[in-house]
């Protein structure tokens, strides 16, 4: 059969990464943003400071959305952060649920009575 490769492949020691529940609540998201036309690409950067999630709605733009988790700040203002298009903290906190939040109020519509 196949071959599992952890993820990331080649992580270094202090680098920074998602953990599985988490990896999968994102592409979840993301998932249902591309079926619902809002975003095409994605990114998925890991360093030694922050591990980020980037969602675009055209691979030639800059991201519409970044997820980022920063452990440096998990004592301060919150491991999570999602950050806007223009570079500004739409939200931030200890939990991704509560973080991604205002992107997954982008996907309710108003029904009429």
């Amino acid at each position: 059969m196949g071959i599992v490769t952890p993820f990331p492949a080649s992580r270094q020691p202090g680098q920074v990464g998602f953990e599985r529940a988490e990896l999968t609540r994102i592409l979840d998201l993301y998932g249902r943003m591309v079926a619902a036309g809002h975003w095409r690409d994605y990114a998925i950067d890991l360093g030694r400071e922050a591990a980020v999630f980037s969602a675009f709605r055209r691979a030639t733009e800059r991201p519409e959305f970044r997820i980022e988790k920063r452990p440096s700040l998990r004592n301060k203002q919150g491991i999570w952060a999602l950050v806007g298009e223009a570079g500004a903290i739409v939200k931030r906190g200890h939990e991704l649920g509560p973080v991604l939040a205002p992107v997954e109020r982008r996907l309710m519509k108003l029904v009429e009575e």
